[in-house]
């Protein structure tokens, strides 16, 4: 019999205590992994194929247990009505540290995501009951929670709808583990945002360090926005969005550049996902502040 990980650490420090257990999936797919005097004490019950989620959450890669991710803080409440998919992702998530809240339908979803009040949201477009684009509306009335929807198609109605409905982001499924892990964590860096302003003075400013652009007006420290005076409730990519046409006033800023800077993509993203949000971002700031360029980009008007 497999023995858990709290069992085979005896040290009680989290150290991996030398020959205590067989290799888990993730040493066996990842010899760089494996030392010669440790075994692994993590167990995946019928095999696991995604070895780099195995390995990140392996206490033989981190044996004091010091250069773990830090993402044990952060819950993800996931709605999908598949079983075995539901199944799949929340123990990903999990091996990679996340605490991970599930729910099989959007009305259950909605009930959830009010008692636990989640840092992310990962939805299923197709929901019974309540759909996942209803239920990312439902969250928008009280919430700026990050949300990442999954759609089985990634056709454009379900891309669009979604982000309409004021989603961050969206995965195709299937979606591999490290995409939709490296997803999640550039939406929680988003909503953990701070101008480096902020950061280094680590206080408040007043209306003299505001960016006005007419009736708007830009906080950068504060992360702030106010439009006639009355303060705007931007979702965190909204308002990152906005800081970043903020901080380039009249300088037309191209897709593949916001997707970089504001959805950290390493990668050519959906331009789709820029579109989107900035026709959110229209409707609460103007639909005249943020201009388009044909062909170019986007640039906010001074």
């Amino acid at each position: 019999m497999h023995r858990s990980a709290t069992q085979s650490s005896a040290s009680g420090r989290g150290d991996v205590v030398p020959g205590t257990a067989r290799l888990c999936i993730g040493c066996v797919s990842a010899p760089h992994h494996r030392r010669s005097d440790e075994r692994c004490t993590l167990f995946f019950p019928g095999g696991h194929p995604g070895g780099e989620a195995s390995w990140r959450a392996c206490p033989a890669a981190y044996p004091n247990r010091k250069h773990m991710p830090e993402t044990s803080a952060v819950t993800v409440l996931l709605v999908e009505d598949d079983e075995v998919i539901r199944r799949s992702v929340a123990l990903a998530l999990e091996r990679y540290g996340y605490r991970v809240t599930t729910a099989a339908d959007g009305l259950d979803g909605l009930e959830r995501f009010r008692d636990d009040r989640p840092d992310l949201l990962l939805l299923d477009v197709m929901l019974p009951g309540l759909d996942g684009i209803g239920l990312c509306r439902r969250i928008r009335e009280t919430s700026t929670a990050p949300v990442l929807m999954m759609s089985a198609r990634g056709d454009s109605l379900d891309v669009v709808s979604g982000l309409e409905a004021g989603a961050d982001d969206y995965v195709v499924k299937p979606v591999d583990t490290a995409v939709l892990v490296a997803r999640i964590r550039s939406l929680l860096r988003r909503a953990t945002f701070a101008p480096a302003q902020q950061r280094e003075q680590g206080t408040r400013t007043g209306t003299a360090d505001r960016l006005v652009f007419g009736d708007l007006a830009v906080d950068p420290a504060a992360l702030e926005v106010y439009r006639d005076g009355e303060e705007i409730a931007l979702a965190p990519t909204e308002l990152r969005l906005l800081l970043e046409f903020a901080e380039h006033p009249g300088i037309v800023l191209d897709r593949q550049t916001l997707l970089r800077n504001v959805w950290d993509y390493g990668w050519d993203g959906d331009s789709r996902v820029v579109d989107l949000c900035v026709q959110r971002l229209r409707k609460k700031i103007g639909a005249d502040r943020i201009e388009t360029v044909r062909g170019f980009g986007y640039k906010l008007r001074r």
